[in-house]
């Protein structure tokens, strides 16, 4: 697969899209031709920032004859079809983990490319790390001497096991944790030492899904390989990332953290006994100095476009399109690695049978973006007070099995205003939580903006009797804690602030146009900051997260923030569907100012025994650390859609301001939790916050 530019579509715009496509814009010698996605507008907006055509279906793309070779990025029950079907056009194909659903569907693509003569690349891209190059390479040559034991983690928090989105591919089975995480880990070792025999699968740690179900968090996996033998550890719990294979080998042992790319290579030294573990000592130390000097400078020279992960894809690309001979991609590779996931497979035991569903769901209410943590829970708590709903979502599964007689599933394209309007045929309220997270202002006005007056339309040919808009509290200007914040204070200046808050207030603003000028019966509601139930632990409205045991505070963490129980928001939003008189009002959902966050997390440890790292953040070094980013982007990387940060905005960020509530509370009976220490009983389940 040689040439002086080779021309790759992109089929599926996704999150894992974006990484393919800036490692193909940094690799000499191939560029991004085509995006394709069944949802246009998705494509659309991905291939505007590479120059590259759209299209909405495959067949599309194949008749372009615009491209040479595709990256197949779709959910992994597509991948097999779409891999043959472009094989047989005439393309080849890198697929991305994992390849496949099974070892014979791996076989079935394999042999598609040996008879199209086509050549069939996996997206095992972690085998493209520099470093994971240079432990190779010591291998290779004998450096470690014969090397008798491996072990391999993936210790990494998984958050859809505790708070969602359940309707993803990865949750529907238990063997799906497995296809999805494991290539990576098994990827290594079928490189390093060839085919793997298992031996033994014990998985624990097991946690159980909204709706039943379970699902392991903990994986413990023993194998051989020839003479070498090699543990795999996968753990998905609340822990600190611990992405490594360690080799063992008679003359030495290496440690590869492949999350951010760094080798550590021990040796034994001929020092006498006394100097020997302080040689031993200084040796790792001037390895681990040299080590992070290396990805310092690496991040410092390339303005942080060069991050471990980003140069895992661009060294696959170098291997996938570069000179012949490199098998670390192969076909050959891709079906070792599915053999060995699929024999760990065959030891799991038989899942249980779904539950019986005795009645059909007769749906009067919407909840789009349902399956996430705020639409789970209105969702149940809509079902508990008597309505069946129908919740719109990517895709066909949800969190809801126990309660699939009252829960309709269904999907439909949200900027397809007539598409929509029949899906709301029978509803009379539409809650819609969607939001989109955009990298410039003209992709939220098309994606955020445009999606919300596209839904809006649709509730308007529907005859909807209310759409329930969700904003966010986050457009207020919250930087003077000498505010206090009801519905009619203004947003203020909105160009200065972040695009989520900027985003946000837009589409407000849109909708009460559309309501003023064409009757949309529009109600808005502004969560606070929401804890409790199965949400995430790492909730970013709290402070900037490093890892699941480190977060650094927006500011000083000493005033009251606005905290909203989850269960409390649902009691809000269906009193919101269910009051008279209210179409055409908003409504700041936040519960009252008890707990500031030192409070908030020294309630976790008291309930949790895990005291997490928490220290302050300057708001004005923020700000200025962020103006000193906006400068390179916006001038040394030619970035005009990059956002100019304002000091109003970082303050913001540390919700300075209170809010009242008595708007909520006398025009729709809301009732919150008023004791700090009831309302941390209720926020913090162990369970929910840790997985075990």
């Amino acid at each position: 697969m040689t040439g002086s530019s080779t021309k790759i579509g992109l089929i599926g715009a996704g999150y894992i899209a974006s990484w393919h496509a800036e490692a193909i814009q940094a690799t000499p010698g191939i560029e991004v031709a085509a995006i394709c996605d069944r949802n246009l507008g998705a494509a659309e907006a991905l291939a505007a920032g590479f120059g590259a055509l759209s299209f909405g279906s495959v067949e599309d793309l194949i008749a372009s004859k615009t491209c040479d070779a595709v990256h197949i990025l779709t959910p992994p029950d597509l991948h097999k079809d779409l891999a043959i079907e472009c094989l047989n056009a005439g393309l080849n194909v890198l697929v991305e983990k994992p390849v496949a659903l099974s070892a014979g569907d791996t076989k079935a693509i394999q042999a598609a490319a040996e008879k199209a003569g086509q050549s069939f690349s996996a997206g095992h891209n972690f085998l493209g790390l520099p470093r994971y190059e240079a432990l190779k390479a010591k291998v290779d040559t004998g450096a470690l001497g014969r090397i008798s034991h491996a072990e391999i983690n993936w210790a990494l928090p998984l958050a859809p096991l505790r708070s969602g989105p359940y309707g993803l591919w990865l949750m529907q089975e238990t063997r799906n944790l497995l296809l999805e995480l494991g290539p990576h880990p098994f990827s290594f070792a079928v490189d390093l030492f060839g085919a793997l025999e298992i031996l033994t699968v014990t998985t624990g740690q097991e946690i159980t899904l909204p709706g039943g179900g379970t699902r392991p968090q903990s994986w413990r996996i023993q194998a051989r390989a020839g003479h070498v033998d090699i543990n795999f550890n996968l753990s998905l719990v609340e822990t600190v990332d611990d992405r490594s294979v360690t080799l063992r080998g008679s003359t030495g042992t290496a440690r590869l953290d492949y999350a951010a790319d760094t080798l550590q290579i021990t040796r034994d030294n001929t020092g006498d006994l006394v100097l020997n573990p302080l040689r031993k000592s200084i040796a790792q130390s001037a390895g681990h100095l040299r080590e992070g000097i290396r990805n310092a400078a690496i991040q410092m020279a390339s303005l942080n476009r060069r991050s471990p992960y980003g140069q895992s894809f661009q060294g696959m690309n170098r291997a996938v399109y570069g000179a012949q001979g490199d098998t670390r991609f192969s076909g050959d590779a891709a079906v070792a690695v599915m053999n060995a996931i699929e024999s760990c497979l065959s030891h799991l035991p038989q899942p249980k049978a779904p539950p019986v569903i005795t009645g059909t769901p007769t749906p009067s209410v919407m909840v789009i973006g349902g399956t996430g943590y705020i639409g789970r829970n209105l969702t149940r708590s809509l079902v508990s007070k008597g309505h069946d709903v129908r919740v719109l979502s990517r895709g066909n599964h949800g969190p809801f099995a126990d309660i699939a007689d009252h829960v309709e599933i269904t999907s439909a394209p949200l900027k397809d205003r007539q598409a929509m309007a029949g899906a709301m045929e029978g509803i009379h309220t539409v809650y819609n939580l969607a939001k989109s997270m955009d990298k410039s202002w003209d992709a939220a006005l098309k994606n955020d903006v445009g999606t919300a007056l596209s839904v809006a339309g649709a509730a308007l040919d529907a005859g909807v009797d209310r759409l329930i808009y969700t904003g966010t509290i986050a457009s207020y200007d919250m930087s003077d804690r000498q505010t206090v914040i009801t519905e009619d204070t203004e947003f203020g200046d909105l160009e200065a602030r972040n695009l989520y808050a900027r985003s946000k207030a837009e589409c407000e603003a849109r909708l009460k146009d559309m309501a003023a000028q064409d009757g949309l019966p529009l109600i808005i509601a502004r969560p606070g900051i929401v804890v409790g139930g199965d949400g995430p632990l790492q909730h970013w409205g709290i402070g900037r997260w490093h890892g699941p045991g480190a977060v650094k505070l927006w500011g000083y963490g000493r005033n009251k923030l606005p905290f909203v129980l989850a269960d409390e928001l649902s009691d809000g939003l269906i009193a919101m569907m269910e009051t008279e008189g209210v179409i055409g009002e908003s409504f700041n959902l936040v519960g009252d100012p008890l707990l500031t966050a030192h409070d908030y997390f020294d309630g976790i440890a008291k309930r949790c025994s895990a005291r997490m790292r928490v220290s302050s953040g300057a708001l004005g070094a923020m700000w200025a650390a962020d103006a000193v980013k906006y400068g390179l982007k916006r001038y040394a990387l030619g970035r005009k859609d990059a956002v100019r940060p304002s000091l109003a905005d970082w303050k913001s960020r540390a919700h300075l301001s209170i809010f009242d509530n008595s708007h909520p509370k006398s025009r729709l009976g809301w009732q919150v939790e008023a004791d700090g220490e009831a309302f941390l009983d209720r926020a913090i389940d162990p369970v929910a916050l840790f997985g075990v």
